[in-house]
């Protein structure tokens, strides 16, 4: 409240100006509804992200009961359902409060959570695959178009984004792997990919233009030319040297998702790398020896990567209880313990698969119930976060701020207010000092 103090030796006097109490008086009342949908940010799309990491583990299972399947429609569906609440808010928000829209997508830190609802769509086009189109309920090649149109959607919303991030100054000892958010959709290309891959006839010519275009955003063969890897590598190795130590606060969380890009590639060349064995030589292209020759290299240079995540994970983890800030206020950043490690986690049982080590299975199941122990914690203390308004709640003032479309325009409703004598306040001559 604004108030002047006369201050002298002996005692101090507050007194409250009678203008800040009429606009006080004046404000309308802001509902909680309105306050949510102006609260709400990009950064709710990991909680879905991370409900659809539950049963991509699950999947992965070695033994694999019907229950367990039906486990995992529930927690697919769940993700369908958060997916649709967090764009019907935000598009909301961007009708209702168009400024607080633009606000959070030129934000520095909300703004690299943008892209994440491109990451989020994946996970729903990797549920249809493996529930929608076993079930009969979605056609392999209903799948097959949407792997162009998440590729089409991962350049409109990634490109823009890079294009407002790089038009500002960052400043380095502020960096967190967390900006690599901002061309993650591009890095997942290959793995939507290869789960296209699995419900399409690899004979199937569509299936050859998976396949590179696959390699071309995820990984590649003998060449190595990765696009999506090596611009979220290059955050990678930024981050190792701007470490003067452990990240700190919030910050802690994002180290787990330095464990993306290297998981997500390992799992996505060897995949690949097994779906090369059979579409090269039934089009008869390169050599004849050439899909072994990529499945080889695939493997070798998955393995490197796959030891890479699990370094960054444990790199991550072991100080992550000291410095994490328990906050309920931070909890949406604590989803970065879920879908980050999907892709070395999921790798796990890949490898087993190859090198038949039934240790590979094990760990992949521990790993797994890890993983869904973290979820009912994170998804129980979000929601409580939400009932007790420390997240997706804005306060009245900054809606109201919102609603009025200029500072002149509040004087002048002020002024009209003051000409009104029968007004509701009584008086004319209005309150200023």
């Amino acid at each position: 409240m604004d108030s002047y103090r006369q201050n002298n030796s002996y005692q101090t006097y507050n007194v409250d100006l009678p203008g800040k109490q009429e606009e006080a008086a004046e404000q309308p009342p802001v509902s909680s509804l309105a306050r949510r949908i102006h609260g709400w940010s990009w950064q709710a799309f990991p909680i879905g992200m991370g409900t659809g990491a539950v049963y991509v583990t699950l999947s992965g299972l070695k033994e694999h009961s019907q229950t367990l399947t039906n486990v995992e429609t529930v927690f697919f569906f769940m993700n369908i359902a958060l997916f649709l609440l967090n764009t019907i808010t935000l598009l909301l928000q961007v009708i209702l409060y168009p400024r607080q829209a633009l606000r959070l997508i030129k934000d520095p830190v909300k703004g690299i959570f943008v892209p994440l609802v491109v990451l989020s769509f994946a996970t729903i086009i990797i549920g249809l695959v493996k529930y929608a189109v076993p079930s009969g309920h979605v056609s392999p090649f209903f799948v097959y178009d949407l792997f162009w149109v998440y590729i089409v959607f991962a350049l409109v919303v990634c490109f823009p984004m890079l294009m407002i991030w790089f038009n500002n100054p960052h400043d380095l000892s502020t960096f967190t792997p967390a900006w690599a958010f901002l061309i993650f959709p591009m890095m997942l290309v290959g793995i939507v990919a290869i789960n296209v891959l699995e419900v399409i006839p690899l004979t199937d010519d569509r299936a050859l233009g998976v396949l590179l275009v696959g390699y071309v955003f995820q990984g590649a063969s003998v060449s190595r030319a990765r696009l999506g890897f090596f611009m979220t590598f290059f955050y990678i190795c930024i981050y190792i040297i701007r470490c003067t130590g452990f990240l700190d606060g919030h910050q802690a969380n994002g180290a787990f998702v330095a464990c993306g890009p290297p998981g997500f590639t390992a799992l996505a060349l060897i995949k690949l790398g097994q779906a090369a064995r059979t579409i090269l030589p039934h089009h008869g292209l390169v050599t004849e020896i050439a899909g072994e020759v990529w499945f080889g290299v695939s493997v070798m240079s998955g393995l490197m990567l796959f030891g890479l995540a699990v370094f960054l994970f444990f790199f991550g983890l072991f100080p992550y209880w000291f410095k994490l800030h328990k906050h309920l206020r931070e909890i949406l950043g604590c989803w970065a313990l879920t879908f980050p490690n999907v892709g070395w986690i999921a790798t796990i049982r890949v490898l087993g698969d190859i090198f038949d080590i039934q240790g590979f299975y094990t760990w992949h199941l521990i790993m797994t119930i890890l993983l869904a122990s973290a979820w009912i914690v994170l998804i129980v203390l979000t929601f409580w976060a939400f009932l007790k308004g420390k997240i997706f709640l804005a306060k009245p003032e900054e809606v109201i701020h919102d609603i009025v479309d200029a500072p002149e325009d509040l004087e002048a409703a002020r002024k009209s207010i003051d000409k009104d004598p029968h007004g509701p306040h009584g008086h004319g001559h209005g309150g200023h000092h």
